[in-house]
């Protein structure tokens, strides 16, 4: 996890670097065209042996939302501090807490109600309404939040269906293909340094995803999560360091409080499922 979110941040740090240069819708469709060419000998295997029932029009409707989700989050990466667009994207495992309760009908306990509250006090925190004037930077952010946690819902409903691998394969087919028509809407000329930064946070994006994929499986939930707080802190330093980007105490902070929320969450989740098997040993 300390890896994918090095890896995460490198990505953001490219993103912020191209900055307005090149539409967002651009920019999204290149980072996933150029991933679709580093999985396509593994994406032809998948395409051959085909999908179970049902799941192509899941993978569709994930694209959809993904789709969405990665024009709105360059748009306010061309825009914010990368250590704002790190902290608000925190907010992406409180939505997927609520859509689980609302999609899987998973309960939504009185700790779980309270990781809301604490996550979304956290957010005001870093949004500051109010205290200074939003933006469509800040908007796109939230939005994107919102988006990326429908796209992890129905990568959970996918899981069940189908291997890991070829869920995260088909994602970057689906992304490419329905980024590719606002992508022509808007397309420019590019440099060849562009082209080449693209095709990095093709590789670190793969690379951030594979790692993270070996961490759930070698450590639980309660284990890796907290980790991911790590990233404001790489976040923070290459905004202050790369692109001179004032550290801004309310967005560590706020970023600090959801995060925390999130930990202690799945931590006390983690511990009472382990009671619970317990329970169900045989006494010796």
């Amino acid at each position: 996890m300390l890896t994918c979110g090095l890896s995460f941040v490198g990505l953001t740090g490219i993103v912020r670097h191209i900055g307005t240069d090149l539409p967002a819708a651009q920019q999204a469709f290149l980072r996933f065209g150029f991933g679709v060419v580093i999985l396509l000998p593994q994406l032809r295997r998948m395409l051959r042996a085909g999908f179970p029932p049902g799941a192509a029009r899941l993978f569709a409707g994930r694209g959809v939302v993904h789709v969405a989700a990665v024009i709105l989050w360059f748009y306010a990466m061309a825009r914010l501090p990368v250590a704002e667009v790190t902290a608000i994207g925190y907010l992406n495992p409180v939505v997927v807490m609520l859509g689980g309760a609302l999609v899987f009908g998973e309960r939504l306990t009185g700790a779980r109600m309270a990781t809301v509250a604490v996550a979304l006090l956290g957010a005001a925190v870093i949004l500051r309404p109010g205290m200074r004037e939003l933006g469509a930077g800040q908007a796109a952010q939230v939005a994107a939040s919102v988006c990326f946690a429908g796209s992890y819902l129905y990568a959970k409903r996918l899981a069940g269906m189908m291997p890991a691998a070829t869920v995260v394969a088909v994602l970057s087919l689906t992304s490419t293909l329905g980024l590719l028509p606002f992508a022509l809407w808007v397309w420019q000329p590019l440099s060849l340094e562009q082209a080449a930064l693209l095709a990095g946070t093709a590789v670190l994006g793969t690379f951030a995803h594979y790692c993270m994929t070996r961490a759930f499986a070698a450590a639980p939930l309660a284990v890796t999560q907290p980790v991911t707080f790590l990233q404001i802190v790489w976040a923070s330093l290459l905004g202050a360091v790369v692109f001179g980007e004032a550290v801004d105490p309310w967005v560590i902070l706020g970023g600090t409080v959801i995060i925390g929320a999130i930990s202690l969450s799945t931590l006390g989740e983690a511990r009472a499922a382990a009671q619970r098997r317990a329970a169900l040993l045989p006494e010796v």
